[in-house]
């Protein structure tokens, strides 16, 4: 009887020279990057315009080298060094590697073989392990590629694929989340940290996290000191990426033991079985490289010409308006973005990915937007992705703005900009936005009309700009403490202070903002798309009115735990507001209402009302929107729902429509009542006691559900 193969018979697993003292072998172009085999390590690293490339090992954390190990030229195919490396100690490994550049250079060219170059595809890195600690600034190679292990036990995990229609959006940052005192967690500001918390997820009632940027970076980039007050200023949102391909280790308790990964992907197991996805804040638009001032890290001194976008004399388009725009559209670079995804869909099952100014994916090779971008395209029909959530910002800064028209292919849904302008215009009582809110209530068909109305994911705060409890308490942004002479930030807020400019002991202002803040989560939570809602709003989180935080590690971003008693009349009113959510599929539909009475309960899906019933004011004066949408429920029954909102500053009396016989109207929400009665238990609603007319107070929102008696 034949044995089997060993492992030392295998042809691929002797060397075939020796270099440097390593004994090595041509290796595999296939898949880029650092990939354990046999006895050895698989170094592959593309270069189209490179002449030679070295690879250069160090002991873990020694500023020298251990040594350099230049690829031989037979190990080229095209433009991918690919070479076997035995006898390393993967435990104690960082590797790098110099790019050597022809002796007449092309414009754009950056090569500097004085360089250590970091591996695009690293699956980790060091230099960065503990958030805050100061780094060596003499280090030749501060941002250090290391070898990983994939033993991570899943224990059956695997990514939800929760209904889109059925999705709520929680957006955090990993740090900000538990890193303060209160949040009362064993590791704050980490991985796992957040697996602490999820009780307190799963009783909000959110069912999707999706985190800010998690890829390395290094938060020591442009940090400098404020000059007034002392404090350090960070690279704290991280939209600055290091490493693609690896997690954060900064964000993990475990992160100075390399780590990182493994406590990553307990996170998202943990998650799972909680009943909640994970999507992560992807940064493709630009990397942490710079203008041509910037950093040398990889990308530029590898082939600058290929991953970036330049202008005919070789400097950097700047479309992210962070110094360089990453050349997207480049089959190279739309395969190592492919590719990436598919690692963290693969690797760390996450459920989906939000693009940060995802507008730049839709410009080719000279910055003009496409018609028909291919790496949209490409993600859109990758069978690997096909359960994965895109979701785009589909803006960027160099003015390209395409909410409702990113290139979609069916498969992307959007950051919706005008649900979030057109609310905030409402609640603050401009004239004209309550037919335009209408529209936006019912998933955005003049935007999304060809598409699912989960197409649009509404919100009203996001990271970046006002907390909702800055919205309402601030006219004009405070960044002062961002150290730029309250320059910086948007000032298009459409915010309104409720008649004080930040903190007030007034009673009566503070009454106004809480109701103002039920207002939002009330219609943010009704209308038809996905829902999406900022970490710390539904507790009254502030950032004392700085619209632009991104440089703040401290206690004015990180959640502060001690409001969840103090507003805990908040918290409770947001989560019993998505479990109303849950409970009528009528407020959740994927296809837009179209008028008609599609379902057979004898009222069209939706109906316009006013003051009086089925007749809107649609006049530029006029501050009441009310609709009706009605359907079938999950169980088969009909179902009717009511909401009047109303942003004039006086009470209106409006007439209810006539609910079917049998049927009676219900008061689940009333923004203008005091707690406990603002809100009231899904299906446990007190009935009203006049069926044809109901107050709407002033700067309020009533929502009432037509059940039949005595259910």
């Amino acid at each position: 009887m034949t044995s089997p193969l060993v492992l030392r018979d295998r042809i691929d697993s002797f060397p075939t020279d020796q270099i440097a003292g390593y004994d090595v072998r041509p290796g595999r172009a296939f898949p880029f990057g650092a990939t354990l085999v046999p006895g050895g390590v698989n170094f592959s690293i593309f270069s189209s315009g490179a002449e030679a490339i070295s690879l250069v090992l160090f002991r873990r954390g020694a500023k020298t080298p251990v040594a350099e190990i230049p690829f031989p030229d037979e190990y080229r195919v095209g433009g991918v060094w690919a070479m076997t490396v035995f006898g390393l100690d993967f435990e104690d490994i960082e590797y790098g590697y110099r790019a050597f550049g022809p002796a007449d250079p092309e414009p754009g060219d950056q090569y500097d073989s004085t360089r250590i170059l970091a591996d695009p595809y690293a699956k980790a890195m060091s230099g960065r392990d503990v958030w805050g600690t100061q780094p060596d600034w003499d280090d030749p190679y501060p941002y250090r590629s290391r070898l990983t292990f994939d033993d991570f036990d899943w224990d059956g995990d695997h990514p939800l694929r929760i209904p889109a229609e059925d999705l709520v959006i929680y957006e955090a940052h990993v740090r900000g989340f538990t890193r303060h005192p209160s949040a009362g967690v064993a590791e704050p500001g980490t991985f796992a940290g957040l697996v602490e918390k999820i009780p307190y997820l799963r009783e909000l009632g959110v069912n999707c996290v999706e985190l800010m940027p998690v890829f390395e970076f290094d938060e020591f980039e442009n940090s400098r000191i404020h000059p007034e007050t002392g404090e350090r200023l960070f690279n704290y949102w991280g939209y600055s990426t290091v490493g693609f391909f690896a997690p954060k280790a900064g964000y993990a308790a475990t992160g100075k033991y390399g780590m990182q990964r493994d406590e990553f992907k307990n996170m998202v197991k943990e998650m799972h079985r909680a009943g909640i996805e994970v999507i992560l804040d992807v940064v493709f638009n630009h990397t942490a490289e710079g203008n041509e001032n910037g950093p040398t890290i990889h990308f530029r001194g590898l082939d600058n010409r290929t991953y970036y976008m330049l202008t005919p004399d070789g400097y950097y388009y700047n479309f992210s308006g962070t110094g360089n725009t990453f050349n997207c559209n480049n089959p190279v670079v739309r395969d190592y973005v492919h590719w990436c995804l598919r690692y963290w869909a693969s690797e760390y099952h996450v459920d989906g990915f939000r693009f940060d100014l995802a507008a730049i994916l839709a410009r080719g090779l000279d910055g003009a937007p496409m018609q028909n971008p291919p790496l949209p395209e490409a993600l859109a029909y990758d069978p690997l992705l096909r359960d994965c959530r895109l979701i785009a910002e589909a803006w960027d800064a160099g003015g390209l703005y395409q909410v409702g028209s990113f290139p979609n292919y069916f498969r992307w849904s959007e950051w919706n900009g005008k649900y979030r302008d057109t609310l905030r215009r409402f609640l603050k009582g401009d004239m004209g936005t309550a037919s335009e809110l209408a529209t936006r209530m019912v998933g955005s068909p003049d935007l999304y009309e060809h598409r699912s109305a989960l197409a649009s994911i509404n919100f009203i705060t996001c990271h970046d700009g006002f907390t909702l409890a800055d919205l309402v308490s601030f006219n004009d942004k405070h960044n002062e403490a961002n150290g730029e002479d309250n320059r910086d930030g948007g000032n298009d807020n459409n915010s309104w202070n409720c008649g004080v400019e930040g903190a007030t002991g007034d009673r009566g202002v503070l009454r106004l903002r809480r109701r103002q803040m039920k207002n939002a989560l009330l219609l943010l939570l009704l209308s038809q798309g996905t829902p999406m809602i900022l970490a710390g709003d539904e507790i009254g989180r502030t950032q004392q009115g700085n619209n632009n935080a991104y440089n703040h590690d401290s206690e004015l971003t990180w959640v502060d735990w001690s409001l969840a008693d103090e507003n805990s009349e908040l918290f409770r009113f947001v989560s019993r507001c998505i479990d109303f959510r849950m409970a009528h599929a009528v407020l959740r539909g994927r296809h837009h209402p179209t008028g008609d009475d599609r379902s057979g309960t004898g009222y069209p899906d939706v109906s316009w009302h006013g003051v009086r019933a089925w007749q809107p004011d649609w006049s530029p004066t006029s501050r009441l929107m009310c609709l009706m949408r009605s359907g079938r429920g999950a169980d088969g029954t009909s179902e009717h729902i009511y909401v009047a909102a109303n942003s004039h500053w006086e009470d209106h009396e409006v007439e209810l429509p006539v609910l079917p016989d049998g049927m009676r109207w219900h008061l689940f929400a009333d923004t203008a009542a005091e707690e406990p009665a603002d809100v009231n238990v899904p299906g446990a609603e007190p009935v009203l006691a006049d069926q044809q007319w109901i107050k709407v107070g002033g700067r309020a929102t009533l929502v009432l559900v037509g059940r039949y008696a005595g259910i």
